[in-house]
């Protein structure tokens, strides 16, 4: 069944005689009798051909659907010279731009016009044309433009769009206020599975921008995408070859500063994963994990002065007569961090967790690969190879309580007796990410009217933790002599695996049927009738395993009599010898239907679509409307709890809907457009929300699935946006959107006492509305010196983003018929509603970004993002009839700005050198929440739940509690290309 697309796909290959590969010519016409002005209305037409424009009040003009092939140029205006530019070169799939300044009493020499060819969606000048050309509403960066402002990575790109940021605790990205769940991530159309067991997107973070042509964000639905997204889509288009050859090789270094400083620069710490069996960044051993307890140490290792740093290398030509051109790059990256603050887990205002000295070492090692293959088999057929390969290996040593002031458990302070009063947890994981996406993509032509486009894919990702090692041992702080285990449950003291595969294969073939197109007089198209028909197919399937093995104490011997002399020495007690000598024993998990001692679950998910979209063209009104019919099939098996009592299990789920979608545009004038979006779309759960795995972090904190209640939640969308273009490269838009969802799924914390996080449909219904600015200014032009016949001076350019919203969701109360007790309920304090999981009300990202015209380019930008308080988790109840005074608060992420600048310099035709800083206010990232201080008062003045939330009962004081704070600190970093 899951090959049955990829089939269809390559007979169409072999059947049809496939799509034309066109390129476009864009330019800009200036006056040079007045200052180089725009000039408007003058012509552009390919000699010897009938194939031609004009230009716009902005001097703007573009010739679209151009076949390859090298063309002389003509620009006439009344009263100027005709100007002939000869050999141009169209090149399929890219952009030719030809910049003319025009004259009426003189001449033009060649090199007074700019000739430059990129790929159509490299060109942040194409993108912003094609964002004003599109009935949809999506918003596109380009590669030159994530270059300019020094952004590393997809993730950080996301965030420079309007409405879109990004939660540091959490790594979501959030569109419009809706996070991760909402959201949907594609790579060149075809999805990508996520790399981490928790969510369902992919980290943006793992793709630098030396893999990406542009990202764009659509924030509209349309029927030929899937209908599991509610705020929106992220494509990544993967880089393809630029010009006829590329060879490029570019270093960089730099620090972090929470690093470099007294205590940690040289005594950073790594994992003996990391020390002992990773090899540039790849995790090997042969060990099982029992071999591990004895052959591997139990202590970190430490690294002095460890630097960032990375290299790229970048290569690609065109063969045959250009039919076909390739680009291989690759990079390896190695950075490291440290930050320590407070970390608490409270259940119903107590503290059960707590720790001021929570400290984090993060060592991460990335290897990137991209391989585009794209042939040209004749001016109607190209089909493009992509792969993929993304490595990312990230080591954590967690330590906390060393200071002697931590409660970590509840056995803390209860063996004084022993001499051991305190207690500490060190944790270390190595987290490797492996990703292989291939995919084959196909456009053709069949007719003058029909175009058919297909892609197949395959992914492969390994999410693994192959060896985590955990201690939690009680100790004596003054002098720090005399260290034992907790052996209490078992596996305090454990090295751990768990492995993840996901497999997946998906594909579409969409054809698209031009039934009227009409041009007016300008050549322009004033009537226009397309059919679109399309069919999709997804199948993911994941294999996860989870295992345990534990070290405790022997039953023969006396409890805490194995002991050694320091934090640091784990080794002197979990060792070769207590093995031996029978001190210490083996803790396995109960074994599971298998008769492994290992937690399973698999996942399989298949989703099949057909749609129909039909783009209308009537003059100034477009009209893209559609439906889509989707089956959405998901299935868990699950064989959990190996540490106490095995829940054993299978859930479905079966979603099979038609999903219609609108969005009108109004064109006012050249400058002015008015947008209208209404749509339905789906939200699924994910594996891991519905699987009842229950994953504890280095912190303590638990996470499990819901198996038994989570379902799908549907979501109306309606927009309405105003457009203003003063110039081809500016733009001023106001949005104004509003979203209708029904059983809204949110992170909250489980009833029953234990804060473990779960997922569930918490509300009947949310409702998100807000408002939408997007901006980009030019401030500084640069300007033409007639007299040396050159641009001098800079180009200094203003982005500004903004997004205000309001977000609520009721929270469900469903009493019994005699009121004593829930069948649900999610109410909690004097709340009947809340916010959204992970929305913010005020968003807003801006950039200045400034360079210099003529050779030995200078550049530089500013740029900052700022997010308000979000809600990380959702708050809880202990119970029915004390929810009001007995429950946790919501943890709320705090607000605060990320600012990041970069500089750069060209030093002639091949050297490139740049600065770059990262966050360099280096703010204090904190999640806070609620504690009812006066809740015995509350609890005491009435048995009758409604009287004490009457308007008798006495003030509630609420004391707020930080539950998380640290600093990620700022890097810098120097880096040199060289572009031969």
């Amino acid at each position: 069944m899951k090959f049955y697309l990829l089939i269809l796909t390559l007979l169409v290959v072999v059947q049809v005689s496939a799509q034309a590969t066109t390129g476009s010519i864009i330019g800009k016409l200036t006056d040079k009798e007045l200052n180089n002005e725009p000039l408007a209305f003058a012509n552009v037409l390919i000699k010897g051909t009938t194939q031609g424009t004009t230009s716009d009040f902005d001097g703007l003009y573009e010739i679209s659907n151009v076949e390859p092939g090298v063309y002389t140029l003509q620009y006439s205006y009344l009263g100027y010279e005709t100007i002939e530019i000869p050999n141009v070169e169209v090149v399929a799939d890219k952009v030719t731009s030809v910049n003319v300044p025009m004259s009426a009493s003189s001449g033009l020499a060649l090199d007074e016009v700019v000739v430059t060819t990129v790929a159509r969606k490299d060109s942040e000048v194409a993108l912003l044309l094609d964002q004003k050309n599109a009935v949809t509403v999506v918003e596109s960066i380009g590669a030159k433009e994530l270059g300019d402002l020094g952004i590393s990575d997809a993730k950080t790109a996301t965030t420079k769009i309007s409405g879109v940021t990004e939660s540091e605790a959490s790594g979501d990205i959030f569109v419009r206020g809706l996070g991760d769940r909402y959201l949907s991530t594609t790579l060149n159309g075809l999805p990508i599975p996520s790399d981490n067991v928790d969510r369902k997107n992919i980290n943006l973070g793992l793709f630098p921008t030396r893999v990406i042509q542009n990202i764009s964000i659509s924030k509209t639905y349309s029927a030929k995408t899937s209908a599991d997204q509610a705020s929106g889509n992220i494509d990544i288009a993967s880089r393809e070859l630029v010009g006829s050859s590329e060879l490029s090789i570019g270093v960089s270094g730099g620090l972090n500063t929470s690093v470099y400083q007294d205590g940690v620069n040289d005594n950073f710490l790594v994992s003996p994963n990391l020390d002992d069996e990773t090899t540039f960044g790849f995790y090997n051993s042969n060990r099982t994990l029992v071999q591990q307890l004895t052959e591997q140490s139990w202590d970190p290792t430490t690294r002095e002065n460890p630097l960032n740093y990375g290299v790229n290398l970048t290569f690609g030509r065109k063969l045959f007569d250009n039919k076909l051109s390739f680009i291989l790059t690759g990079s390896h990256n190695e950075n490291f961090r440290h930050n320590e603050g407070i970390y608490q887990i409270l259940e119903y205002g107590f503290v059960q967790v707590g720790a001021s000295d929570y400290t984090k070492y993060e060592s991460e090692i990335t290897n990137t690969a991209l391989f585009d293959l794209t042939y040209y088999i004749n001016d109607k057929n190209k089909i493009k190879s992509t792969t993929t390969f993304l490595n990312t290996l990230k080591d954590e040593v967690i330590e906390f309580g060393r200071n002697g002031e931590a409660q970590v458990s509840d056995d803390t302070g209860a063996f004084g007796s022993f001499g051991i009063p305190l207690e500490f947890v060190k944790d270390q994981n190595t987290k490797q990410t492996k990703l292989l996406v291939t995919q084959l993509l196909g456009e053709h032509r069949l007719s003058e009217k029909n175009q058919l486009n297909w892609a197949g894919g395959y992914n492969l990702l390994n999410a693994d933790e192959p060896n985590r090692i955990r201690n939690q041992v009680f100790f004596d702080a003054a002098p720090e002599t005399s260290v034992a285990l907790n052996s209490q449950g078992g596996f305090n003291q454990r090295k751990a695996a768990q492995l993840i595969e996901d497999i997946e294969y998906n594909g579409y073939v969409n054809d698209v049927i031009s039934v009227i197109n009409e041009e007016d007089e300008e050549g322009d198209s004033s009537k226009k009738f397309d059919i679109e028909l399309g069919i999709f197919y997804r199948n993911k399937e994941r294999d996860f395993s989870s295992e345990f093995v534990g070290v405790t104490e022997s039953n023969s011997v006396d409890r805490f009599s194995t002991r050694t002399n320091s934090l640091d020495n784990l080794n002197g007690v979990l060792n070769t010898q207590n093995f031996a000598n029978g001190s210490l024993q083996v803790v396995r998990l109960s074994e599971n239907a298998n008769g492994e001692t290992k937690d399973v679950y698999t996942g399989d998910y298949t989703s099949q679509a057909a749609y129909a979209d039909f783009n209308v063209q009537l003059n100034k009104l477009g009209v893209n409307a559609g439906v889509r019919l989707q089956k959405d099939e998901i299935f868990v098996s699950y064989d959990v709890g190996g540490s106490g009592s095995r829940i054993v299990g299978e859930t479905t789920q079966d979603y099979s809907n038609f999903y219609p979608s609108l969005n009108l545009k109004y064109t006012i004038n050249d400058k002015h457009a008015l947008r209208l979006a209404a749509s339905r779309t789906i939200t699924l759960p994910e594996f891991k929300e519905i699987a009842p795995f229950r994953y504890v972090a280095p912190s303590g904190q638990e996470v499990t699935g819901n198996a038994d209640n989570l379902t799908a939640s549907f979501t109306n969308n309606f927009d309405i946006k105003w457009e203003f273009f003063p110039t081809n490269d500016q733009l001023i838009s106001l949005a104004v959107f509003y979203k209708d969802i029904t059983d809204p799924i949110n992170r909250t914390v489980q009833r029953g006492g234990e804060s473990i996080w779960t997922y569930e449909n918490t509300g009947e219904k949310a409702e998100v509305y807000g408002i939408e600015l997007e901006s980009k200014i030019n401030l500084i032009k640069p300007t033409y010196d007639e007299e040396n016949d050159i641009d001098s001076g800079v180009d200094l350019n203003f982005v500004f983003n903004a997004t205000l919203m309001h977000h609520e969701q009721d929270l469900k109360l469903v009493p019994t018929a005699d009121g004593a007790s829930a069948t649900d309920f999610f109410k909690f304090g004097t709340n009947s509603s809340t916010g959204l999981q992970g929305a913010s009300d005020f968003i807003m990202n801006t950039n200045l970004n400034l360079k210099t015209a003529g050779k030995n380019a200078f550049g530089a930008s500013l740029n900052a993002n700022y997010a308000s308080d979000k809600i990380f988790v959702l708050g809880s109840a202990e119970g029915f009839n004390i929810y009001d005074y007995s429950y946790n608060d919501n943890i709320v992420e705090n607000g605060f700005v990320v600012l990041n600048a970069r500089l750069s310099k060209e030093l002639g035709e091949h050297w490139q050198v740049s600065l770059n800083g990262q966050n360099l206010l280096n703010p204090e990232i904190k999640r806070t929440q609620g504690v009812l201080d006066n809740r015995n008062e509350i609890r005491d003045f009435s048995t009758d739940i409604n009287e004490r939330l009457g308007p008798n009962a006495p003030q509630r004081i609420i004391r707020t509690e930080t539950v998380r704070s640290y600093k990620l600190g700022s890097t810098v970093s120097l880096g040199v290309t060289y572009n031969f």
